[in-house]
């Protein structure tokens, strides 16, 4: 159990973003033509537009939110005066408002895919995998909420918030942080980074051209003559 605990959360983050950076890099050099979020809205419109609109509204808020709180060193808080106590509550509040709208829209789109015949015809097994991955990944998350609420002082947050930041900065001694955590909390930190490990493979990749969107707007006036 101690080398799990060891490979898991202190070796296995490391290769689930060496398969993340050096996979969407080989994809984009050797497969140009699967880069692309293959949209079905050709196919049909239906509810597509709210299901979509409330899952990327949650998932984004749910990205950032994660980023800054786990990133973001606890000398700061403390030097902004936000308590321990106040973070948790906010993150479980935001993260139960994100999460649900992005669970609403998931189920929307999952049921939307696998139920209409043309679109689930189009269906991969890797459209399918993230979809049921992310679903999982989500449930877990939400699932945490009420165990949070049982201990609001903010200790498991700060020890979450420690371990991140100890891989993020090659510290040695980060599965060692979260060796005492509930499953529920080490269950959905693996399958959150398993996320970025099947990113590659997937059309996930899309989420790299929107990050890459924001370059049009240096781009020169792309001029149109007529005959």
């Amino acid at each position: 159990m101690d080398y799990l605990q060891q490979f898991v959360y202190g070796i296995y983050p490391y290769l689930a973003g060496t398969i993340f950076l050096l996979g969407s890099l080989v994809r984009f050099e050797r497969e140009q033509y699967t880069w692309k979020s293959d949209s079905s809205q050709l196919l049909k419109r239906g509810n597509l537009r709210l299901g979509s609109i409330l899952f990327h509204l949650g998932i984004l808020g749910l990205f950032f939110g994660h980023l800054v709180g786990l990133l973001t060193p606890v000398a700061v808080w403390d030097t902004l005066g936000v308590t321990h106590s106040f973070k948790q509550g906010f993150a479980m509040t935001m993260g139960g408002i994100f999460g649900t709208s992005c669970l609403i829209g998931l189920l929307i789109l999952l049921h939307r895919r696998l139920t209409e015949p043309r679109i689930a015809a189009q269906t991969k097994f890797a459209d399918k995998l993230v979809m049921f991955w992310i679903l999982a990944t989500l449930l877990l998350g939400l699932s945490t909420i009420p165990v949070s609420a049982g201990h609001m002082d903010g200790h498991m947050m700060v020890l979450l918030m420690t371990w991140a930041q100890h891989i993020v900065t090659f510290q040695g001694g980060a599965a060692q942080i979260i060796e005492q955590a509930p499953l529920i909390f080490k269950l959905h930190l693996f399958m959150g980074m398993s996320v970025f490990a099947i990113f590659p493979f997937t059309r996930l990749v899309h989420i790299w051209s929107g990050l890459a969107s924001v370059t049009y707007v240096t781009r020169a006036w792309q001029l149109v003559r007529t005959r």
